[in-house]
């Protein structure tokens, strides 16, 4: 599945701002048609939205170099931060509001230099530094989740994988490169719906990739397109070029949560007969695949504080997905209906289900490593919290008429210090 888009000169890209944004006013077009207007309206709107997201003039009115317009006690803390970027209670949240809103370029900066990846692949630092831009700008800082801060937490968690010893020794340049190139990228340009929205309101976007790994596809195609234009990698011959760009695609569809069980099923064989070599470049991959997956599913595993923020975050995009539903007679899709799923119901599912067989299995693979422990200690504590909140939850809705809410004096009652 994952070569079904090749061509015979490489992987076919997505050209940038070739989409527009998703305007709902036209799922509903007849009960709208006063503001919408005629059919020549609506494609000249989606003409322009296609101009105004491509136009390098006009891409060029946000500054690029935001950073350096920090004062110089806010740059010092986002150095000192970086210092300290392999340790896993890394705060992204902080990282990005000292880094005034940059997290995810000023992240890889310094990821690619402490990794020497500049050097040995001889990148022009100009030209990295515009391709980062390019990267994070095409994320929507309007998705509570799905956004470059996510992008940038899912790179600083897959250099925390990259480093683990019995992955490290026998990464190459090019395994480390394209592990942080997939994690940057790999939810490029999300709409802040999911597949079956898209397929369901018959987004273009479905009916391009048949409604298989629909955003994934759009995702790794979009970064080809960036990488064709920055011309980041020009410099290397064709055939290198090709195979970056296939591997990146390889790794960027394996964060379908959809083939979530083809992968586990895959990783439980290996290591049940202990037949991993990773001197073996494909077996590397298949390797880096899980490293991004555990990256891009990470949070339940991170300190309460920031788990707690990313999963408000998330079930905050699920929950206007669902009002978007109801507002168009759509039906709701699971976990999108802010009356019957609550957020600890959602993380519940999401650790026992999802969560806690992939980190068992990384665990199995690294050899129970200091971050391998410290990650599911995190993720049974919170998964306790989450089951207490739940518990609050349904003793609040009795003895309130059924509110079905906890209420924020409840909700502060669980801290840190509480014993699940």
């Amino acid at each position: 599945g994952d070569a079904r888009v090749r061509g015979q000169t490489g992987v076919v890209s997505e050209r940038r701002g070739s989409y527009p944004f998703i305007d709902f006013r036209l799922l509903n077009n007849t009960t709208l048609s006063g503001e919408i207007g005629t059919k020549k309206k609506v494609k000249r709107l989606l003409s322009f939205q296609r101009y105004f997201h491509a136009s390098r003039l006009l891409r060029g009115i946000v500054p690029q170099a935001s950073l350096y317009l920090l004062d110089e006690d806010y740059l010092g803390q986002a150095r000192h931060m970086l210092s300290k970027v392999g340790m896993w209670d890394f705060d992204i949240f902080l990282f990005d509001r000292l880094t005034n809103g940059n997290s995810l370029v000023t992240l890889l900066c310094h990821l690619f230099n402490v990794h020497g990846l500049i050097h040995h692949f001889q990148l022009d630092m100009v030209t990295l530094h515009r391709f980062f831009v390019m990267v994070q700008e095409d994320y929507h800082s309007q998705n509570p989740y799905h956004n470059a801060v996510h992008a940038a937490d899912v790179t600083q968690a897959m250099h925390c994988y990259l480093r683990e010893p019995k992955l490290a020794n026998f990464l190459t340049p090019s395994d480390i490169m394209l592990g942080l190139l997939a994690a940057a990228a790999h939810d490029v340009d999300h709409p802040g719906v999911n597949q079956p929205f898209l397929i369901k309101t018959k987004h273009h976007l479905a009916s391009l990739y048949q409604n298989v790994s629909v955003l994934e596809n759009h995702h790794w195609r979009s970064t080809i397109g960036m990488l064709r234009e920055s011309r980041l990698l020009a410099h290397l011959p064709k055939e290198v070029t090709q195979d970056i760009e296939q591997q990146l695609g390889s790794l960027i569809l394996a964060t379908d949560i959809n083939r979530q069980n083809e992968f586990l099923i895959r990783l439980k064989s290996h290591l049940d007969n202990h037949d991993l070599r990773l001197e073996d470049a494909q077996d590397r991959h298949f390797m880096l695949q899980i490293a991004l997956k555990c990256a891009d599913i990470c949070n339940p595993c991170r300190v309460w504080d920031l788990s707690k923020q990313w999963s408000e975050r998330v079930c905050e995009e699920f929950y206007r997905q669902g009002d978007l539903e109801q507002k168009f007679e759509l039906e709701i899709s699971p976990l999108c209906n802010q009356q019957k799923d609550t957020i600890p119901s959602i993380q519940i599912g999401f650790m026992t289900y999802i969560v806690e067989p992939l980190f068992e299995r990384w665990a199995q693979f690294t050899g129970d490593t200091p971050l391998s422990e410290n990650m599911l200690n995190h993720l049974r504590r919170n998964k306790a919290k989450w089951r207490s909140l739940l518990h609050k939850q349904h003793s609040s809705s009795r003895s309130n008429d059924h509110s079905g809410q906890v209420t924020g004096s409840q909700e502060q009652t669980l801290n840190e210090e509480e014993t699940p």
